[in-house]
């Protein structure tokens, strides 16, 4: 490749990541929106429910699996709030479970939000610990973070 084809090639890209950059600056279509925060909630699901088989006995318990599960949790816990942008509600998208009250009463999802993901992050560090009755007690109150949000935020 010469210098001509190089110095195009690389203005073409950088050219490319500015247009990138101003379309991610505008926001995410609420379409998207609602397949990152359903995406986000498939995850935390995907780890969460082999907990909570392990907690009433449906699975043997296992320390290592719950210590890697709690961890997944905690960590779409602090990326979930991210996937609720204004204009993503029911009155933008079709396809959503998300209550309008999400954003008519933000400060209050946010609050509920971050006591999941509190809840999240001290069960991810309980976990470590192995003690399955400790264990057993922070998956509830984490549980029970979750609850209250689906209550009151999410569409049954």
């Amino acid at each position: 490749m010469n210098k001509k084809s190089l110095g195009i090639s690389l203005a073409g890209g950088i050219l490319g990541l500015g247009l990138l950059t101003v379309a991610s600056a505008a926001g995410p279509k609420p379409e998207e929106a609602v397949d990152y925060r359903q995406s986000v909630y498939t995850v935390i699901g995907w780890n969460f429910k082999p907990i909570g088989a392990m907690i009433k006995g449906e699975i043997p318990f296992d320390a290592a699996a719950v210590a890697r599960h709690a961890q997944y949790v905690e960590l779409m816990s602090k990326a979930a709030l991210e996937g609720f942008p204004k204009g993503s509600g029911p009155d933008a998208v079709k396809d959503t479970e998300a209550k309008a009250e999400i954003w008519t009463n933000a400060d209050k999802f946010e609050t509920a939000m971050n006591n999941f993901q509190q809840e999240a992050t001290k069960l991810a560090e309980v976990a470590k610990g192995r003690d399955e009755a400790a264990i057993k007690a922070q998956f509830g109150k984490t549980a029970e973070t979750c609850k209250a949000c689906h209550k009151e935020f999410r569409k049954d």
